[in-house]
């Protein structure tokens, strides 16, 4: 993978963790998949993947409900 220089570049790290923190930042940021996005109706990454998935599961649970038989008393 190639990373952005822009997150390393002129800085130096004392420890690998560290360089690893600055590096987990930046592509958490950059990729974040938490954040709105236009081109995705506003939706962020996650909710756009999850959407199908989420119609389908009212479906089933719709279809189970009318099959179910009344209870009478």
């Amino acid at each position: 993978m190639i990373t952005k220089t822009e997150c390393i570049r002129g800085r130096v790290f004392v420890t690998r963790a560290e360089a690893n923190l600055a590096l987990f930042k930046y592509i958490d940021g950059f990729y974040n998949s938490r954040r709105v996005q236009k081109r995705l109706g506003y939706l962020s990454p996650i909710e756009f993947e999850e959407k199908p998935y989420a119609g389908r599961a009212t479906a089933e649970r719709t279809n189970l409900k009318l099959r179910q038989p009344a209870l009478t008393s």
